[in-house]
């Protein structure tokens, strides 16, 4: 029987933290890839899919947690500031604070956030990386390095056309010209695999298939790492030639 990531009966399940967790899009592609997710967030958030705590992430405890993603409050950074309904408001950038609170964690921690913000080396994923239609560009900064997919382009991906969207703004990009059924819940749905939010939960969310990408290879990392770790009597005893005056699998007469 296959398990998530890898995991075999009787390992156990790697943790992973979800900090600013919203409505669970980035959390559901952690749990795909096999990691036991818990979620944080200071506003209560009841399509979460996991155990939630409601709290504030720059204090919660971090410790026993194998892996920690982060998605800070993007507003100060996305497209949303130059919207009309977005003028004269205020945010505050919680990127650094974030940031030095992971570092501090010594765990392995993945920072998410929209195009334009200040992280660091960041990956750069695509919805058409993974066969969405959207682009919805997202940044991920990582203390430990994983690789991209290929860029596949935006042949045919035009928003309002074949089933392709965009879920800033309430969906019409377009100031009018988007096709209403473009712009529906169904659509978002259909073009982003997100099935439990609200409307407005998804325009606010990470598509699960770009943490599963990215969770699949830290899970590698961490199985990796647990097995250097192994002690030697632990680690491949079937690799061990025979002692003398055996064969392998019996004595010799």
């Amino acid at each position: 029987m296959s398990y998530p990531g890898g995991l075999r009966r009787g390992i156990q399940m790697k943790r992973l933290l979800d900090l600013f967790c919203g409505a669970g899009g980035s959390a559901t592609g952690y749990h795909r890839a096999g990691f036991e997710v818990v979620g944080v967030d200071i506003t209560p958030q009841l399509h979460f899919p996991f155990e939630f705590h409601q709290a504030d992430a720059l204090t919660y405890n971090l410790a026993g947690f194998d892996v920690i993603h982060a998605s800070p409050p993007c507003q100060l950074y996305s497209a949303c500031r130059r919207m009309h309904n977005c003028k004269g408001r205020t945010y505050t950038d919680l990127i650094a604070a974030t940031r030095s609170l992971l570092l501090k964690s010594g765990a392995i921690y993945v920072i998410e956030n929209v195009k334009g913000s200040p992280l660091i080396n960041p990956n750069k994923l695509t919805g058409t990386m993974f066969g969405l239609k959207m682009h919805r560009e997202r940044w991920f900064e990582s203390n430990v390095f994983f690789f991209t997919p290929e860029h596949r382009g935006l042949a045919g991906g035009r928003v309002g056309k074949n089933g392709f969207v965009s879920m800033v703004g309430g969906g019409d990009t377009g100031r009018g010209r988007i096709p209403a059924d473009h712009r529906d819940k169904a659509a978002w749905q259909k073009a982003s695999g997100i099935d439990w939010m609200t409307k407005r939960e998804m325009s606010q969310s990470v598509p699960p298939e770009y943490t599963e990408y990215i969770g699949r290879q830290l899970m590698n990392i961490l199985t990796r790492s647990a097995t250097a770790n192994q002690p030697a009597t632990e680690k491949g005893k079937e690799t061990k030639p025979p002692q003398e005056g055996k064969e392998r699998g019996k004595e010799s007469i």
